[in-house]
């Protein structure tokens, strides 16, 4: 058996009491029970659905939308490999502070914050990507308070992270149907600054919220 083991996880991420018990006894190759699993994680993970939301909360064209969700998805699933397959832990409650930051970033990206304040705008693409790095880690931690059975290993990870991307996909396109349905309605010239800054607001309070949490568990 290999332990995978991340202090403080079960408060830094909500884990089904049935989701957890399988992870915990399953054995040998499940490849659509951890498709599953990482779908799943990626409907319900607010703080990925956040990110996502400020990624392409003013990207229009598909070509776009593409472009960066693709430098997200290659981000994320690299460091969820590495994370796993390559037993490298991180404190979950740091990562996922970080996780918190990189929603605040998008959102005060979108509000031309940075040219404001510094004269100068960042590498959107850059920053979509080594974000996707941290939500990769976030992704991995979710899995290391377990301990996972050897027989299987790799090919239920990497049927998680096919997971993991499909419940992107669905997610995108349910954020982009309503997204299109509002740029279409006068209401979003006059309200994308106070739901960017909400945006911000949410990634703030994440952050919060994980740094209290790495506190007291120290």
């Amino acid at each position: 058996m290999l332990s995978l083991t991340a202090s403080g996880f079960a408060s830094a991420h909500g884990v089904a009491q049935g989701d957890a018990s399988f992870i915990e006894n399953v054995s040998g190759t499940q490849l659509l029970a951890f498709i599953y699993l990482g779908a799943k994680h990626m409907v319900t993970g607010y703080d990925h659905l956040l990110f996502l939301l400020g990624v392409i909360f003013f990207l229009y064209r598909l070509k776009e939308v593409s472009l960066y969700v693709t430098l997200f998805a290659i981000g994320h699933s690299s460091t969820l490999l590495l994370g796993i397959l390559g037993n490298t832990s991180v404190n979950p409650y740091l990562v996922d502070a970080v996780i918190g930051l990189s929603v605040v970033y998008k959102a005060l990206d979108n509000l031309g914050a940075f040219r404001l304040w510094f004269g100068f705008q960042p590498d959107a693409r850059a920053a979509v990507l080594i974000f996707g790095f941290f939500h990769g880690f976030g992704l991995a931690s979710k899995l290391q308070d377990f301990t996972l059975s050897e027989d299987g290993l790799i090919p239920n990870i990497l049927a998680f992270n096919i997971g993991v991307e499909i419940g992107q996909l669905l997610a995108l396109t349910a954020i982009l149907i309503v997204m299109n349905l509002w740029r279409r309605s006068p209401s979003f010239d006059r309200h994308a600054f106070t739901a960017n800054a909400a945006l911000m607001t949410a990634g703030f309070v994440l952050t919060g919220f994980q740094l209290t949490g790495y506190w007291l568990t120290k």
